[in-house]
């Protein structure tokens, strides 16, 4: 398995590919209150240690990888059940749930890892919001692993094009910790102004 992606960076790229250039390429990382609690979190969870309560063991850090999609990632938790027929991956997160996927694609990648590397079928994983302190079932279907696959094959492309692609100010900005440097999207967001120049373009040619 040859230059691994990191799970984590999927999670990147579905929130912003600029995001994701930022840290995996270009090495950096900043952090703001937001990060800080969730690296918190982070670190909080995987303190623990295993435990086996009846029939369902947990375990905690688990490094997990993919050779089939060049995948490495860790697993904030892992439950499975005595007879090993239901591994359950569940990542936690600071806030709440999102309306987007990025936190589900992140979570389906976890499972593609897990079904390779323990030869099983997931149907099902969960994410754990700290902000609404419950569990967010996620349903592993096939629209959701196909989202996964196209945003593995995206974020690989990203990775070997090695460049930083163009902002694109969205209200989602203002909770990541580049908004202000590097990145300044408000400055340096072009998208009006190439949808402005393809629509001129077709103007000129029609």
């Amino acid at each position: 398995m040859d230059n691994p992606i990191p799970i984590s960076a999927l999670q990147h790229y579905a929130f912003c590919p600029r995001q994701c250039a930022y840290i995996h390429i270009e090495q950096l990382w900043q952090d703001n209150y937001l990060t800080a609690k969730g690296n918190q979190l982070h670190d909080r969870v995987h303190s623990n240690e295993a435990e086996q309560r009846g029939n369902l063991r947990t375990e905690r850090g688990v490094q997990v990888y993919s050779a089939q999609y060049g995948l490495t990632g860790k697993l904030d938790l892992l439950e499975i059940t005595s007879d090993l027929r239901q591994l359950t991956p569940v990542e936690y997160k600071r806030g709440k749930p999102k309306t987007d996927d990025c936190d589900r694609i992140q979570l389906c990648a976890q499972v593609l890892c897990l079904e390779e590397m323990r030869d099983v079928a997931i149907h099902r994983a969960a994410l754990w919001y700290w902000q609404v302190r419950k569990r967010e079932w996620v349903d592993i279907d096939n629209p959701l692993r196909d989202l996964t696959v196209d945003t593995i094959h995206a974020t690989r492309k990203l990775l070997d094009d090695d460049s930083i692609p163009p902002a694109v100010y969205s209200p989602s900005c203002k909770g990541c910790s580049f908004f202000g440097d590097p990145c300044q999207p408000r400055k340096t967001d072009h998208s009006r102004r190439y949808v402005r120049d393809i629509f001129e373009d077709e103007e000129i040619t029609q």
